[in-house]
């Protein structure tokens, strides 16, 4: 990364900063500090935009606003491009827009009043299935009245008999019908003269009468059925109409707003670039940063387009200013789908390591010895190669394919190695056996093999953070790492001979040595320093897991064989099978991955990554509402 200046006469500032963004390579710093030298400081001052430039802000602000609010409004219609350049008709566009945003309003306002009647209208429909059939056994006459009700339960309708025979003398008809969430739908048949005074009271039995919409106000219970039926259909239509208007609104305009939105994004990152640069009485200066593989292009595109009016000018880092150096992530073909997890991770700093080509190299290979599974890694890849067919426009999942097809091809390997296909299936039909070991029966074996895959990785880890401190001169720091990866070895040989790894001779002298080198350790690292020394002993036994969790995925193989065999039917067999191996590969996905990243975030990164760095943004032309519209945010 390069730190730099660019210079020239003011009036050229807004054709410069439209080609900055044009290129897309520089970060603007609005900070000066160790850029400008201290007697230059009072000639240079922040630049002041204008009444003329803040009024348009305003105004590209203003119309941003309402396209979003449009967007909001509109559903998503794919269509074409517009290739139309919207700065010349700007203010015709801005006129329209006012008129096409009061449309849409009003059109979404009755869209929403629409649907909030038909939600309410939707209310009834349940009820209205189920009392319509009562309707038929029920004569209709003049002076017989129909109340509708929903009761909770039987015990209301034992409530409700109650009160109907006293307010009736046993003139009345109850219909009753059960409705899906457990209550009952009611309809009470009743003399006209009696039907007031049993809706107050049924009121006050908190069994109120069904409340029908106003539309329906003055209708005999049945015309009130008939209407809901034919207003629920008049809505639909009226919806149905409503989103005709808004598509066909969406397939003309859509693309015109698209294409303004993206030149309004443009103008206003320029703006806003131009409030973090400085000037004197006649010239700007820009200040920023930039890859240096790139510095010398734009310096020659800058002194072509500007004919020698505009300079770049690459300055000198100094010390204090690699605390403030953007960070920007760039990483082969291979390790770059890797950077999914990196970003889950603190940015480092400028002058720490990219966290990406660990991950890229151990991951896979972590995920390969847990699963371990020669069948299963095969039906990974192979469900990761339709992933990847399916979601390759989309970044994500365009890069969790391919970890996960890497990351099963190490399961193949280490299936090989282990003599797993499918658990032991690929013994029994093909007389596939271990390479290395057999992982269902050597677990003491597993065990050490997992634990020195811990040594390594961890003292890797140590080791780069020891050449992280030589590069900063920090000698105290430096030396401690050293004493550090050295009291870790004298430890595990020690444990080793007291296990009979190593020679018992080595007991004593071991002993000795970490007590000798346990002052040097204090004095370098801190009274902290014993705590760090057993924190790193405790990320090596985490690597334990890569035994356990390899573990329980070979047995549970091993138990779906077993099983699908004891069935003593070929189709059965098949079945229970398949099901506990889809179980496995499904938990075989998850479960080594989270593991592997915990290794790496917890155990390994801990030991050399120094979080808090900047992100590299430059100023570019950002197609935001393209991803909005692709993402359908807005729609």
């Amino acid at each position: 990364m390069s730190k730099v200046e660019i210079a020239g006469h003011k009036e050229l500032l807004e054709d410069v900063l439209s080609e900055l963004q044009q290129s897309g390579s520089l970060q603007i710093d609005p900070n000066t500090a160790g850029f400008i030298k201290k007697e230059d400081r009072a000639y240079i001052e922040s630049f002041l935009p204008d009444d003329k430039t803040l009024s348009e802000r305003v105004f590209l602000e203003d119309i941003r606003s309402k396209i979003m609010e449009l967007f909001s409004c509109l559903p998503f219609i794919p269509s074409k491009r517009s290739y139309i350049e919207p700065r010349p008709i700007i203010d015709t566009i801005y006129n329209n827009l006012q008129g096409h945003l009061a449309m849409c309003r009003e059109l979404t306002e009755r869209r929403d009043r629409l649907q909030k009647e038909i939600d309410e209208v939707n209310r009834y429909t349940a009820f209205l299935d189920a009392v319509e059939p009562l309707l038929k056994d029920v004569k209709e006459t003049p002076d017989v009245d129909f109340i509708g009700l929903i009761l909770k339960n039987m015990d209301s309708l034992k409530v409700l008999s109650t009160f109907l025979r006293r307010q009736t003398d046993e003139k009345f008809e109850i219909l009753t019908a059960p409705l899906s969430d457990g209550s009952l739908a009611g309809l009470i048949v009743v003399a006209k003269p009696l039907a007031e005074n049993i809706k107050r009271g049924l009121g006050d039995r908190d069994i109120p009468e069904l409340s029908f919409p106003p539309s329906c106000a003055g209708l005999t219970f049945p015309e009130k059925l008939s209407c809901l039926r034919k207003r629920s259909s008049e809505i639909l239509d009226e919806l149905d109409a409503v989103s005709m208007q808004m598509d066909s609104f969406a397939g003309k305009w859509g693309s015109i707003y698209r294409k303004t939105l993206e030149w309004v994004n443009g103008r206003l990152a320029v703006l806003k670039a131009a409030g973090s640069v400085f000037e004197s009485e006649m010239c700007f200066f820009i200040y920023g940063w930039m890859a240096s593989a790139e510095v010398n292009t734009l310096k020659q595109k800058l002194e072509q387009q500007f004919s020698g009016r505009v300079f770049l000018e690459e300055l000198e880092l100094r010390e204090e200013d690699f605390e403030r150096i953007p960070v920007m992530l760039k990483n082969p073909a291979y390790f770059k789908p890797f950077e999914l997890f990196t970003k889950l991770l603190p940015l480092p700093r400028y002058t720490s390591y990219d966290p990406t080509p660990f991950i890229a190299v151990f991951l896979p290979v972590f995920f390969g010895m847990i699963l371990g599974d020669a069948g299963y890694g095969l039906v990974l890849m192979t469900a990761s190669y339709f992933l990847y067919r399916k979601f390759r426009d989309r970044e994500y999942m365009r890069d969790a394919a391919k970890i996960l097809f890497l990351s099963a091809a190490y399961a193949v390997v280490f299936g090989v190695i282990y003599g797993e296909y499918f658990g032991d299936l690929g013994h029994t039909l093909f007389g596939l056996k271990p390479l290395f070991v057999e992982r269902r029966t050597a677990v003491i074996p597993m065990l050490y093999f997992a634990i020195t895959v811990g040594v390594v990785h961890v003292l890797l880890g140590s080791a780069l953070g020891l050449i992280s401190a030589m590069k900063k001169k920090e000698k105290k720091h430096a030396l401690a790492r050293v004493l550090q990866i050295a009291m870790i070895m004298f430890l595990l040989s020690l444990v080793a001979s007291l296990f009979g790894l190593f020679p018992r001779l080595l007991t004593r002298p071991l002993i000795l040595t970490i007590l000798f080198f346990t002052p040097f350790l204090l004095f370098t690292g801190g009274i902290l320093a014993p705590l760090e020394l057993i924190k790193s002993i405790g990320n090596i036994i985490s690597y334990a897991r890569i035994m356990a969790i390899g573990l329980t995925s070979v047995l549970l193989a091993f138990v779906a064989n077993r099983l699908a065999g004891m069935t003593g039917d070929i189709v059965i067999g098949i079945f229970v099978a398949g099901f506990l191996h889809l179980l496995n590969i499904v938990i075989g996905v998850f479960s080594p991955a989270i593991h592997s990243l915990r290794l790496h975030y917890v155990e390994f990164f801990s030991k050399f990554i120094e979080p808090g760095g900047r992100r590299f943004e430059p100023l570019k032309k950002e197609e935001e509402e393209e991803i909005l519209w692709k993402s359908k945010k807005f729609f």
